[in-house]
């Protein structure tokens, strides 16, 4: 059995201003999860979401289900 590291990203809407959340999207496939973790502290906690909970977040901040008035 093999272990796959999470492979971290952020997005290309980053401004480098350090406020930025991270993704390792290389484990939906093999586990169905996108572990998410705050970019400032990559030795920090990490928050592992399910995929369909993710996929509607993306959505929901797509669609601008959480724009503030």
């Amino acid at each position: 059995m093999t272990t796959e590291s999470p492979k971290w990203f952020k997005s290309s809407y980053s401004s480098n201003g350090g406020d930025c959340v991270e993704v390792a999207a290389n484990l939906v496939t093999a586990r169905g999860i996108v572990p998410v973790r705050d970019s400032k502290v990559a030795d920090g906690p990490v928050v592992t979401v399910p995929v369909t909970a993710f996929v509607a977040f993306v959505a929901g901040v797509q669609g601008g289900t959480f724009d503030s008035v």
